[in-house]
């Protein structure tokens, strides 16, 4: 069973930069580190396409870009895992969990960005997830305001 978990920062910065910063390829790999040390992408941001999130070893998860507003809200939806190179969109196992989304709304407010976080987890990953994407939004917000 799934399970909508939503997480929100306020970044000093306008949104037009928080976007990049958090989709930038070396931003992301800053930001998203508090997930997996030296995690990465492949593919493309633009609504409809690919993307791959990966790990050092090339395991992660498949996906493709549901939606994508410029500066407003990027939808990702999850298809699958990446396992030695192989993707996996229709064990059982993938199934019980596929498609899951991982939603960013940027809205401008006075003096920045609130980004507010909406993701989809199974029972096993709540508490990592409650734990983890407070600080990895921490870093976002650390990365542009430097």
């Amino acid at each position: 069973m799934k399970k909508s978990l939503e997480f929100k920062v306020f970044i000093q910065f306008p949104v037009a930069r928080v976007w990049d910063v958090m989709l930038g390829p070396e931003t992301y790999m800053a930001w998203t580190a508090e997930f997996c040390e030296g995690s990465y992408f492949e593919g493309s941001w633009d609504q409809g396409e690919k993307i791959r999130f990966l790990a050092p070893g090339g395991d992660g998860m498949s996906a493709v870009i549901a939606e994508n507003r410029l500066h407003e809200y990027i939808s990702i939806r999850h298809l699958g895992e990446i396992s030695k190179g192989v993707e996996d969109t229709e064990s059982e196992k993938v199934r019980a969990w596929a498609p899951a989304y991982e939603n960013y709304t940027f809205r401008a407010e006075k003096n920045g960005t609130e980004v507010r976080v909406n993701v989809d987890v199974t029972p096993e990953f709540e508490e990592y997830m409650l734990k983890t994407y407070p600080k990895a939004l921490g870093r976002l917000k650390a990365l542009c305001e430097r």
